[in-house]
């Protein structure tokens, strides 16, 4: 089986705040001197070169030097769920295709931030969902969701469909750039504006009932920043709204070296 050390970051939907929180999420480790580099397996949607794909936010947002080509292993053009649009140019994706094709990147750097593509349960292969590929990797999961109402329902569904997979999660980060107005779910504005604090009032209580009925942290909740988003501002912005305890405290352990043996019937840790 294979696997790759560092952290998975998936989302309760498309459009959750994935991208912009592994970039964030990114420059903040980088900041600190960690050598951590970031990898989006599979992308639909935007060609690179737009200035649009995931590909090119996360280069320019975490800081990296990789172009946008290496940082995306796998760019399609139709806005679809990874499986339709590799058909649809007649592409057969496969776990170990995928896997062996992040491999030049993933070796450049001790850790990896991994972006998935929509939600955990969302196609990826002809037999494969995004949380069996997670799975396959060996790797936590950081689940980036929505600040707003709706949030616990997918949130937990979310949480719940992981677990059954066997995957571990490391918390929730809710994202409050995926709440705009206008957005499903989101108040107007005339009642935002009779909120406390001029916020949806379903946000203040999202973080607890997810850690009361998921059994999972919640790391804080990253602001809209709008679209200026240099590593230095996405590093700040992290430091400043998010715990990123748990997620340091993770990568010491996966970072530390495996005792050497110190005899027959040593036991090695891997």
């Amino acid at each position: 089986m294979s696997g790759i050390r560092g952290i998975f970051v998936t989302g309760t939907d498309t459009g959750a705040g994935k991208t912009v929180v592994t970039a964030a999420l990114a420059a903040a480790l980088r900041s600190e001197g960690w050598n951590v580099g970031v990898w989006k397996p599979v992308q639909s949607g935007e060609p690179i070169g737009s200035g649009l794909s995931d590909a090119e936010k996360l280069a320019a947002g975490s800081g990296v030097s990789e172009p946008p080509e290496e940082v995306a292993s796998f760019t399609l053009r139709a806005p679809l769920a990874p499986l339709l649009a590799a058909k649809a140019e007649g592409v057969r994706l496969t776990m170990d295709m995928l896997y062996e094709a992040g491999q030049p990147l993933c070796s450049r750097y001790d850790a990896m931030l991994v972006e998935g593509a929509g939600g955990a349960a969302v196609p990826l292969t002809e037999d494969a969902l995004l949380a069996e590929w997670i799975a396959f990797l060996r790797m936590p999961v950081l689940i980036v969701a929505r600040a707003g109402l709706g949030t616990v329902n997918h949130t937990l569904l979310t949480v719940s469909f992981l677990r059954q997979h066997g995957v571990d999660i490391l918390g929730v980060v809710l994202n409050e750039g995926a709440c705009a107005p206008g957005a499903p779910g989101v108040l107007e504005s005339a009642d935002v504006q009779n909120a406390p604090d001029g916020l949806d009032p379903s946000v203040a209580g999202n973080a607890d009932l997810i850690e009361t009925f998921g059994g999972v942290k919640v790391l804080g909740r990253f602001p809209s920043i709008g679209n200026v988003q240099g590593p230095h501002l996405l590093a700040e912005t992290a430091h400043t709204t998010l715990d990123l305890a748990p997620v340091r405290s993770f990568l010491s352990k996966c970072l530390e070296p495996s005792p050497e043996p110190s005899g027959e019937g040593s036991e090695v840790r891997i």
